[in-house]
């Protein structure tokens, strides 16, 4: 089939939220056949990990709102030269600028605008949102809330795709090797729970630490391994001191490249927020390593995890309800490690990036 011309906007500094799945779409499309060009904020981790991934970026552009009459202009030229035929937006302020960028060439020639909404809240309710929904030709949601919201707020039912989140599964093997992370941090053959998220408010640790300290009463050896960075550390060390788990809790940094083995020197993996990701990333990963995951009902873990089989979900924000899941998820290994089989095989069957790629794909196909 024809290639098509493709060029992505995604206004995000860092390496969070939508910055790995934009990157492995492109890179995924490219792997197609497909010319792909991506605009992203330079100077930052997100164009150090597009450089690194090998994709080719659209130079000069700033992506930042006191920059938008020149970002216009650069995009503009860039359409034309390319002859592009979607321009896929991944954040509001990138939505707007696609549109404003959009050349007029004839109905024929001019690029369809689509947009991947990678959480609830970046999609609006008011006047000035309708307006660029109007123009929005296909709105792709990451979980079945988010596609809910769409068609809440007046996006034609036909425009709006459900594309779930994916992962590498050939990059988390089932069988990596534990001992150099329980070496690291000295937790010998302790029950290990890690859970892999920004540290930053409404990420749900409070709950998480509740919940373990209660645990720590039925399993007084089991350890809590925090993974990720962030401008909360500070104030969840003092929680940690203060409640005092400063034996049974280790905050391990962000881990990036060695994420496989700090997910295998785990015998749960738990989740209390969606972030700014509600594909949910982080419980894929771990499902990807064949850890069985303990979630709260939130972002796309409902569609995710599947309660009693590749995990356990809970409803409420109380602590006792954190402790029992993870007591659950602890007390019996063999079964943990059925059910993190299970979480690995449902990633290959629903969550691998061809499937996700297919949708995406699929879409463009039908507008072009």
């Amino acid at each position: 089939m024809t290639p098509l011309r493709i060029l992505h906007l995604a206004a995000n500094r860092w390496w969070t939220g939508s910055a790995d799945p934009t990157i492995q779409l492109v890179a995924g499309l490219r792997a197609r056949g497909h010319r792909v060009c991506l605009g992203v904020i330079p100077g930052d981790r997100f164009e150090a990990k597009a450089r690194e991934a090998g994709l080719d970026l659209v130079k000069g552009l700033t992506l930042t709102p006191g920059a938008v009459a020149r970002d216009a202009l650069r995009l503009r030229a860039a359409i034309r030269r390319e002859g592009i035929h979607i321009v896929h937006a991944h954040h509001s302020h990138d939505h707007w600028l696609a549109l404003i960028a959009r050349p007029i060439l004839g109905d024929r020639r001019r690029p369809h605008v689509v947009r991947t909404f990678h959480n609830l809240r970046a999609v609006k309710r008011d006047r000035l949102a309708a307006g660029l929904y109007r123009r929005t030709a296909a709105a792709f949601a990451v979980s079945r809330q988010i596609e809910a919201r769409c068609r809440e707020v007046g996006i034609p039912p036909g425009r709006v795709h459900w594309i779930p989140g994916s992962v590498a599964l050939e990059r988390f093997a089932a069988a990596a090797d534990p001992r150099p992370v329980r070496d690291e941090f000295k937790i010998g053959d302790a029950p290990v729970i890690v859970s892999v998220a920004r540290l930053a408010p409404n990420r749900g640790h409070d709950l998480l630490l509740a919940g373990f300290r209660l645990l720590l009463r039925e399993l007084p050896a089991a350890r809590l391994l925090l993974v990720g960075k962030g401008e909360t550390r500070g104030y969840l060390e003092r929680l940690v001191a203060e409640l005092g788990l400063g034996d049974q809790v280790v905050f391990t940094g962000y881990r990036d490249r060695d994420l496989p083995l700090v997910l295998a020197a785990a015998d749960c993996f738990a989740l209390m927020s969606a972030g700014s990701d509600e594909s949910c990333r982080a419980a894929l990963e771990a499902m990807a390593a064949g850890r069985l995951v303990v979630a709260r009902r939130v972002g796309a873990l409902p569609e995710t995890v599947v309660h009693g089989e590749t995990g356990l979900l809970i409803d409420d924000d109380r602590p006792e309800s954190v402790c029992a899941a993870l007591a659950a998820a602890l007390v019996a290994p063999e079964r943990a490690r059925a059910m993190g089989a299970a979480g690995r095989r449902r990633v290959h069957d629903v969550f691998s990036p061809e499937r996700s790629i297919d949708g995406v794909e699929r879409v463009y196909r039908s507008l072009v």
